[in-house]
């Protein structure tokens, strides 16, 4: 679906923002790209999408190269999110969804109605003006002009931000259930929780260089310290014990007489990107 080699680019003379990046992303693929600001994520995803031009190295998309992809058919399998809702305030969200579906072929759209009530979009704001949208709704909006075209390839940027606790739990509902219909996702996100629970695998970048490329739990399983606390009540008090997982091939080795919970202590996928790039996500 998407290949990258050697991707470099500069903003100037001494402004090199990209330095040979190399991967690819699978057909149905949810693939997270993660890196603290500064550190090439957005002009990765302005080359991809075909905002940004003037780079070196390969890129394509659909087996076609991005910077001779001028058609019309080409832009219409993409859907972005951006990080900021790209919205006309003045508008409602219907002649939002109206406007922008106008850009697409008929056959291809899906109904606005029904897109608008899975996201959870508040019927009494349908003709309402954007401007008078909390961040959440105006999320929301954004995220159904991104799906209403019914996309192959969907460019997510913090998908879920400004979103409540529910909210959260259901954009991530609805790119999975994009995902089980064959569209790819590619994520960039500071929100961990969400590339550690939607992505299958995940770069970090840094410095315009990916210093990690792997799935999640991999990341984590490999820098693992491959032991577990165990917290447990004996003799009336609770106790908490860390332990070697191979110690427990032989099962509860000390005395307890009842086991209330049994963690594992594996870095966080926040832990592994400090670990790798130095630096934290914001």
């Amino acid at each position: 679906m998407i290949e990258v080699r050697n991707l470099t680019f500069s903003y100037g003379k001494d402004k090199e923002a990209l330095k040979g990046l190399d991967f690819t992303v699978e057909d149905g693929e949810i693939f997270g790209f993660l890196g603290p600001n500064g550190s090439g994520k957005s002009t990765t995803q302005k080359i991809l999408t075909g905002i940004l031009r003037g780079h070196g190295g390969h890129v394509s998309l659909f087996g076609q190269e991005i910077s001779k992809a001028h058609t019309a058919d080409f832009f219409e399998k993409i859907g972005v999110l951006f990080e900021y809702p790209y919205l006309y305030a003045n508008l409602s969200a219907l002649d939002n969804l109206r406007y922008f579906s106008s850009f697409y072929p008929s056959g291809q759209l899906r109904d606005i109605g029904e897109i608008l009530e899975k996201l959870e979009f508040k019927p009494d704001f349908l003709k309402k003006p954007v401007a008078s949208y909390s961040k959440g709704m105006r999320q929301r909006v954004s995220m159904a002009r991104t799906l209403i075209s019914n996309p192959r390839l969907l460019f997510l940027d913090e998908p879920t931000s400004g979103l409540d606790p529910s909210g959260a739990v259901l954009f991530r509902r609805i790119i999975e259930e994009e995902r089980k219909k064959g569209t790819t996702v590619f994520l960039t996100t500071h929100n961990m929780l969400d590339a550690d629970l939607l992505c299958d695998r995940v770069a970090f970048i840094t410095n315009g260089n990916i210093a990690a490329l792997d799935m999640p739990k991999r990341l984590k399983e490999k820098n693992s310290s491959r032991c577990v606390r165990i917290a447990y009540l004996y003799q009336g008090s609770r106790r908490e014990k860390t332990v070697e997982t191979t110690e427990l091939e032989r099962g509860i080795f000390f005395p307890h007489d009842e086991v209330i919970s049994i963690h594992s202590e594996e870095p966080t996928l926040e832990d592994m990107f400090i670990q790798y790039t130095g630096r934290g996500l914001s």
